[in-house]
Order: C-alpha cells, then structure tokens, then sequence
C-alpha cells in the first residue's frame, strides 16, 4: 500500500515501512496543512493516515484512527484491512522511506552494522542507512504477532 501519515501517527512509519508498505510521514515532509495533506495524498495515490476526523471525512481515501498508542492504531489498521506482516525482503528504509538494497559480502560496513557475510544487511539508497533483522526487527515481530493474536481472538467473540 502506498499510505500518507498525519502527523499525529508518525509513531507508525517504521512498523509500516517494514512491512513493505510505501509509507511517507507528513512531518518529514514539513506538511500539517489539511489541505496540503490531500493534496499531496491524491497526487501520489495514498492512503491518508490520520486522528483528524475532520480531515478524514474531506479525504478521498482516507483511515481514520482513534487510538493515541501505535499499538492501537496498529490494531485499527489491521482492522480495517492494512496487511502487518514483516516482508521476507524489506523494500523500504525504516528512517527515510528510501528503496533499499542488499549489501554484497565483499562489502564493509559501518562499525555498528553486522558483517554482511554473516547477516542479511540492506543499505537505503536515500540516506545511506544500513539495516538487519536485529532486536528492533524482533521487537516490532513481536508486536505484530501480539495483534494478530489479538484479532484472532476477537474474531471467535463474533
């Protein structure tokens, strides 16, 4: 999905973007403007994110979120049908929404980054940014897991 962040839902890029999801956060961008938000929404064909009820029904396409915790607004989002799956190739730079790319084994990396050779590293093209399947990776599968789960469970009460 290509989606637009409001920036009352910025908490929510990285979770988005890992799941392969083209996600641009209006803060990132310097836009609060409701009227710059669906603007640059309809001109890029994306799904508007937001809190704002009033932006929400003026939107196109728009979801509108309730909850104030990205965990919660993680939930709503599954809800209404935004698929939270960690991508088997990670498509999109967690920090800058840049395309990443795999890192040759010949390759040296930064002194924070594994090496290559012995983990799958990705470097975005945009800001230069490597990334793996480390802690965060773990932490945010976790997350993802407990809302399925969740949902999973809400569903048998139906």
């Amino acid at each position: 999905m290509r989606l637009l962040l409001d920036v009352m839902c910025g908490g929510l890029d990285s979770y988005l973007r890992m799941c392969n999801h083209d996600t641009v956060y209006a803060g990132d961008r310097g836009l609060e403007a409701d009227d710059a938000l669906r603007a640059l929404a309809r001109k890029e064909r994306r799904t508007l994110i937001t809190r704002d009820v009033a932006l929400a029904n003026r939107a196109t396409n728009a979801i509108l979120l309730e909850s104030r915790s990205v965990e919660g607004q993680l939930s709503e989002l599954a809800a209404a049908g935004v698929e939270l799956r960690l991508a088997a190739e990670p498509a999109f730079c967690g920090r800058c929404n840049g395309p990443l790319e795999p890192v040759a084994e010949s390759v040296s990396t930064p002194e924070y980054a594994p090496d290559p050779a012995a983990v799958d590293v990705r470097r975005c093209r945009g800001c230069g940014q490597y990334f793996w399947r480390g802690s965060h990776w773990e932490r945010v599968a976790e997350t993802l897991s407990r809302i399925d789960r969740d949902r999973a469970g809400n569903a048998g009460d139906r």
